[in-house]
């Protein structure tokens, strides 16, 4: 079995050099890629917790990690290490800081340390983003998911690989790193050489209590409560001022037999579940008494057939052209998620629109 030091060795001296916090951020980059576009993956809610890693900390913290590439101290590690200095004459102190740092209050600081950087790329993260889109906006991509995506990405690798560039360009005692060699150890001192059996009872609980809050958080993700469950069917037609859109108004309600006029009907699925969808065209002579509708003829005119994902949405052109002369002939169209049934109407199904219109006959 070949040692694993002997492959670290192997590795070019950029990949051995190279950050573990900047690693984890492409780590990171890499995996909300592929929860976003893999065919499979993408359907399943992993992307939401990766998604918002990624846009609310990733960013920020690699702008930051190559504006800050140095070790920073904390304000009372700075008051420690420097009472001496700051004891001597104030003028001189003054001139160095700014060679080796900022003084606040008496302390002498240089970069920024652990707190301060995680506070920052929280708040970097949520003003670049939107800048992102703002740029999208005015290009021919605008702001849809693959752009954003590849333009956060392509941020994100490139501000990654400048700050490994300036850390590079530092003595390796003044670069920062996350000293999660000396969380571990600490971690595991405390967890498995407790002071006494209350310190051990109370990691013991400190730990069920993590896995628990994990667990609550991992399946409040992964099985997220399912909202209202209802299809809906809609008819428009195509704007007079634009024609590349469309709304519900300006209907046609006056046909001359063997004319037709163009008709888009819709189609939106929540049903939380993929649904194959058919749509029945229907002209129907009807008798209208008493607030009671009552069907005398009916005939199929068409039908449409849609495979819709969950919060997918289906536009239809067609042609509508009635058969039926008379005033008042109601045209429906019928929404049947799954299965139709051998002679469809408006009692077999809660989906449907209709449109009253006269057909006048041919001259």
């Amino acid at each position: 079995m070949v040692d694993n030091r002997i492959l670290w060795r192997v590795l070019p001296d950029p990949i051995r050099d190279f950050p573990g916090d900047l690693a984890a951020t492409v780590f990171v980059t890499l995996l909300v890629n592929v929860a976003v576009f893999a065919p499979v993956i993408r359907e399943t809610p992993l992307r939401v917790p990766l998604g918002l890693v990624f846009v609310l900390f990733v960013p920020g913290y690699v702008f930051i990690a190559a504006l800050f590439p140095e070790e920073g101290a904390s304000p009372t590690d700075a008051q420690t290490d420097n009472t001496e200095t700051l004891e001597g004459d104030h003028t001189d102190e003054t001139a160095d800081a700014d060679d080796e740092g900022t003084i606040w209050d008496g302390q002498l600081r240089s970069g920024i340390d652990g707190i301060e950087r995680v506070a920052l790329s929280f708040g970097l993260s949520i003003a670049i983003v939107p800048l992102l889109g703002l740029v999208l906006n005015f290009t021919p991509w605008g702001i849809r998911l693959v752009p954003i995506m590849v333009t956060v990405t392509a941020f994100t690798l490139v501000t990654t690989a400048l700050a490994a560039i300036r850390r590079w360009q530092l003595p390796p005692d003044e670069r920062f790193r996350v000293p999660y060699r000396e969380w571990l150890a600490a971690g595991r001192a405390e967890l498995f050489e407790p002071d006494s059996n209350t310190d051990r009872a109370l990691n013991v609980m400190l730990v069920a209590s993590i896995l628990l809050a994990v667990g609550v958080v991992g399946f409040a993700i992964m099985v997220p409560p399912q909202g209202e469950q209802f299809s809906a069917v809609y008819i428009l037609t195509e704007d007079e001022e634009n024609e590349s859109e469309y709304v519900a108004a300006n209907y046609p309600t006056e046909f001359t037999l063997g004319d037709s006029e163009e008709i888009v009907v819709g189609v939106d699925n929540n049903e939380h579940r993929t649904v194959d969808y058919t749509v029945v065209l229907l002209e129907q002579e009807v008798e209208r008494a008493d607030n009671e509708t009552t069907v005398l003829e009916q005939n199929e005119l068409d039908r449409f057939e849609a495979r819709l994902a969950h919060n997918e949405s289906w536009l239809h052109p067609h042609d509508l052209e009635p058969t039926m002369t008379g005033e008042d002939v109601r045209i429906v169209w019928l929404l049947f998620p799954d299965e139709v049934p051998a002679e469809p109407s408006t009692a077999d199904t809660e989906y449907y629109v209709q449109l009253w219109v006269d057909v006048e006959d041919a001259q």
